[in-house]
């Protein structure tokens, strides 16, 4: 690695920490503003809303907005670079304009491991965080009871839940159905559901059995039974965002339930999914991008360059959402919908680079 490789990774990854610094005091102080009256409302103590909700809100704000900040901060310090005529004694010294992108990339790999091991283990963790608190002093949830659920846990077993709360972990008029092909078999019908946190089992009380064989039938009655159900009470969460808060194992069994229960979460989990391993790609589009754009000297300074560089970035951002609605409910494939937009960019890109001075 060359001197002028270090000098490069080294003002690129200074002025991403840099403006990633910078964007952290805006946010947190434009956010304060917003919620002081939600937190005064709700009684929200300090200590839980410096070390629960910030400790939550700031990395989840940082990795949705990493695209912005990254580009910001390629545009920045090499438009500074151009306008100090830095670019043209490397090009001229023998360096090719490839080469010359070599130290972008490795600094870009850099942050691009960063924000992966960010996505995978440390954002659900503080996501779930943030949502907690969130749904207790900012916008507290009154009625966290899941209404009218229909469920299938295996080829032959459905259950239906006239509502389960989810503060008493406590269901109502649960019923469950196993099926031999379309003929059912057995029936059980019960006025509640409880989970026994201790037991790590569900408790069914006052319920009776049906069991059907051909044309004969037998009904058992009984107060309490304990059985072992393949579902659990975060089955049942209401909260919108609850799979942001899920770690990658956790997430991953949720899909492969969903397969067999087809509860219609399935979109909702696989971009979850997609956008952790996806979105940290962003750097390279992105620095492929503002290395192009900003590597030609412009007579104007580095406004210019800074202005296209921030707009070319909320169009990515924007691009980003629009594919996500379009895969909830356009009936766009989910992975299609987390990787068109670094498709799109990266021949954008591509095409850029090709324009730019060599």
């Amino acid at each position: 690695m060359k001197i002028i490789d270090r000098y490069i990774i080294g003002k690129y990854l200074k002025t991403y920490f840099f403006t990633m610094a910078i964007f952290t005091m805006v946010m947190v102080i434009f956010d304060i503003s917003e919620r002081l009256d939600d937190f005064l409302k709700h009684n929200a103590p300090l200590e839980l809303i410096v070390t629960q909700y910030y400790a939550g809100w700031i990395p989840f704000y940082l990795n949705m907005l990493n695209p912005l900040i990254n580009f910001i901060a390629v545009i920045f310090f090499t438009a500074r670079m151009a306008n100090q005529t830095e670019i043209v004694p490397i090009l001229s010294g023998g360096f090719s304009f490839n080469r010359f992108l070599r130290p972008y990339f490795v600094a870009a790999s850099i942050i691009f491991v960063i924000s992966l091991c960010f996505n995978l283990f440390i954002i659900p963790s503080t996501n779930r965080l943030m949502i907690e608190f969130e749904n207790v002093y900012v916008k507290p949830v009154s009625n966290r009871t899941k209404v009218s659920t229909h469920m299938q846990l295996n080829d032959s077993t459905y259950i239906y839940m006239d509502n389960f709360d989810n503060v008493r972990q406590l269901g109502y008029n649960f019923v469950i159905e196993n099926f031999e092909g379309q003929e059912l078999k057995e029936k059980l019908m019960a006025d509640r559901i409880v989970w026994d946190s201790v037991g790590t089992q569900w408790k069914i009380e006052n319920y009776t059995v049906r069991r059907i064989n051909g044309l004969e039938e037998e009904m058992i009655s009984g107060t309490e039974l304990d059985t072992l159900l393949d579902i659990h009470p975060r089955d049942f969460e209401v909260f919108d965002n609850i799979f942001m808060a899920m770690p990658g194992p956790e997430l991953n069994d949720r899909i492969e339930k969903e397969k067999v229960r087809g509860t219609g979460l399935m979109t909702t989990m696989l971009l979850e999914k997609y956008k952790r391993f996806v979105n940290p790609l962003s750097a390279f589009v992105l620095t492929l991008m503002g290395v192009a754009l900003a590597s030609r000297k412009a007579r104007g300074g580095i406004g210019l360059s800074l202005g296209l560089g921030i707009g070319l970035s909320f169009v990515y951002i924007v691009f980003m959402q629009f594919s996500t609605v379009f895969s909830l409910q356009g009936g766009l494939p989910p992975i299609i919908g987390v990787v068109i937009p670094n498709v799109i960019f990266t021949l954008v890109g591509l095409v850029l680079l090709w324009r730019a001075p060599k």
